[in-house]
C-alpha cells in the first residue's frame, strides 16, 4: 500500500487532515463573506490555534492594468503606500512596535498588503489600512526616492541576472497583445517618466473599496471583527468601476525564438506555451503535468536531464493556475557545463512528446496527485497562507473555487494528460528562449 499511494499520502490519512478542505470541512463552510455598501468585499476565517491574526487587503490591480509608457506604476505605488499619511506617518514602525510585521507584494493581477498582528492590536492595523486607502501622500521628493529604490531593485533582480532577463524576454515575445508581455517591475525608461500626478491618478482609480478584498484569518470572533471593519471602512466612498482589461491574446501561429547574449557562466534554455487558467478543467490537468515533470528528484525532468544524462544542472516547469487571464506553461533548464544548449532544448521537448504519445502510468499519476494534495493541505497550517489562497482565488475568479481544487486534481486521468499535452504543447504554440554566454561558444 505504501508503494502504491506513497508515504506522504499515508501521513495525510494518519493525521486526519483530509477534512480540512474535503467533504466535512469545506472552505465554503468555514469562510464568512460580507460586502459593505461601498463595495468592499470582506472574507473572515476564524482559526483559534494561536492569539494572532493576519489581515490582508487585496487590490485588483497589477501590471496587467498598466499601459505602455507607465509600466511599473503598480509596484511603485506599492512602495509609496509605506510612506504613510498625515495621520500615520510611520506605518511599518507602528506595526512593529505593537509586535506585528507587515509587507506587500505586486503581481500581474493584484497588489496585496498584509499585517500579522497579536489579536489585541488588530484594530490599529484596520485603522491604518483604512486611512491609507484614502489619504495617501505623494510628496515629490519621496516619489523620486522610491523610484530610485525600484530601479535598483530591477537592476539587482533582472538587469544583472541573465536568467531573469531571459524569462523577461520570453514573456515579451510570447505575448503580442496582452499586457502580460511587460515586466511587473516595469522598464527603466517608464519608471523615469512616472510623476507624482501619475501615481495619484492611478491611486484614485484603483485604490477604492469597490476594487478591494479585505481578508482576516486568525483568532477573532467574526461579528465583533466585522463591526470594527465597518467602523473604519464603511465611510470610505466607492469610486467609479476601474477600466477593465479588454486585451485578449490571439492564438499563436508559429514558433517564436529569442537568443539572449549576456555575460553568464552557463547557457540556459526556457520554452513557453500559451495555456488556460483555472477557468477550465485543463488548468488542473496542467497542474498535474507540472508535478509529473518537475516535482522533486523523482520527477521526469530531474531523472532524465539531470541525473541520468547530465545535460542540465537543474530543470523544472512553471505554471500559474491562478492567473486572471491565460498565461504560459514554461519548461526550463540550466545547461550542464560543456553540453550543447540545442541538445538540452531537444531533451525538454522530448519529455513533452513522451506525454503526448504514451499514457502516464497509474502509479506515477497517483504520486503527482498525492504531492499536490499534500502540499495544498499542509500549507494551510499557516494562517497567512490560508489568507493568501483566499486572496489569490478571489482576485483570479472566486474564492469558493478553493473547494474545487482537490476534486479537480483527483479526477485527472492518463487520457486527460495526453489530450492536454497534444492540444497545447505544439510547435506553433511555442516560444523558445536561449541564453548564450557572451563571447563563448555554443555548449561552453
Amino acid at each position: 500500500m505504501l508503494k502504491r499511494y506513497g508515504i506522504i499520502w499515508m501521513i495525510i490519512i494518519s493525521l486526519g487532515l483530509l477534512g480540512r478542505t474535503g467533504e466535512t470541512g469545506s472552505w465554503k463552510e468555514q469562510v464568512r463573506e460580507f460586502q459593505l455598501a461601498n463595495g468592499l468585499k470582506v472574507l473572515l476565517l476564524e482559526e483559534h490555534k494561536a492569539p494572532i491574526i493576519t489581515l490582508q487587503i487585496w487590490y485588483r490591480v497589477g501590471s496587467r492594468n498598466e499601459q505602455l509608457g507607465k509600466t511599473g506604476i503598480s509596484h511603485l505605488l506599492e512602495h509609496m503606500m509605506f510612506k504613510g499619511t498625515a495621520r500615520y506617518p510611520d506605518f511599518s514602525r507602528t506595526i512593529q512596535r505593537l509586535g506585528g510585521s507587515d509587507n506587500a507584494f505586486t503581481a500581474r493581477d493584484y497588489t496585496a498588503y498584509f499585517e500579522n498582528m497579536p489579536r489585541g492590536e488588530i484594530e490599529v492595523a484596520l485603522a491604518m489600512e483604512a486611512d491609507r486607502m484614502q489619504h495617501l501622500r505623494f510628496d515629490p521628493q519621496e516619489v523620486a526616492k522610491e523610484r530610485e529604490v525600484v530601479k535598483e531593485e530591477r537592476r539587482l533582480r533582472t538587469d544583472t541576472d541573465p536568467v531573469s532577463s531571459l524569462f523577461e524576454q520570453v514573456e515579451a515575445i510570447a505575448f503580442i497583445a496582452h499586457p502580460y508581455m511587460w515586466p511587473i517591475i516595469g522598464w527603466i525608461s517608464d519608471l523615469d517618466g512616472i510623476t507624482p500626478q501619475d501615481l495619484a491618478a492611478y491611486y484614485q482609480t484603483y485604490y477604492r473599496p469597490n476594487n478591494a478584498t479585505l481578508i482576516a484569518v486568525g483568532d477573532f470572533q467574526s461579528e465583533a471583527l466585522l463591526q470594527k471593519i465597518r467602523h473604519y471602512f464603511a465611510p470610505i466612498p466607492a469610486g467609479p468601476p476601474p477600466p477593465p482589461v479588454r486585451s485578449v491574446e490571439p492564438p499563436q501561429q508559429g514558433e517564436r525564438r529569442v537568443i539572449l547574449q549576456r555575460e553568464a557562466q552557463l547557457p540556459f534554455v526556457a520554452i513557453g506555451y500559451h495555456v488556460p487558467n483555472l477557468s477550465t478543467q485543463d488548468g488542473y490537468i496542467l497542474e498535474i503535468i507540472k508535478a509529473i515533470l518537475s516535482q522533486g528528484k523523482s520527477s521526469r525532468l530531474y531523472q532524465n536531464l539531470v541525473y541520468k544524462r547530465q545535460l542540465a544542472l537543474f530543470a523544472g516547469a512553471d505554471y500559474s493556475l491562478l492567473s486572471a487571464d491565460p498565461s504560459l506553461f514554461i519548461l526550463y533548464a540550466q545547461v550542464f557545463p560543456k553540453q550543447p544548449p540545442a541538445e538540452v532544448e531537444q531533451a525538454l521537448l522530448a519529455e513533452l512528446e513522451r506525454l503526448q504519445q504514451k499514457a502516464v502510468a497509474p502509479e506515477e499519476l497517483q504520486k503527482a496527485k498525492n504531492q499536490l494534495e499534500a502540499s495544498f493541505i499542509f500549507a494551510q497550517d499557516s494562517i497567512f497562507y490560508r489568507a493568501m489562497l483566499l486572496g489569490q482565488y478571489a482576485t483570479a475568479a472566486d474564492w469558493s473555487l478553493l473547494d474545487h481544487y482537490l476534486p479537480a486534481i483527483r479526477k485527472v486521468t492518463p487520457q486527460d494528460i495526453r489530450r492536454v499535452a497534444q492540444r497545447y504543447f505544439t510547435a506553433e504554440n511555442r516560444t523558445v528562449g536561449v541564453l548564450r554566454p557572451a563571447g563563448g561558444k555554443e555548449g561552453m
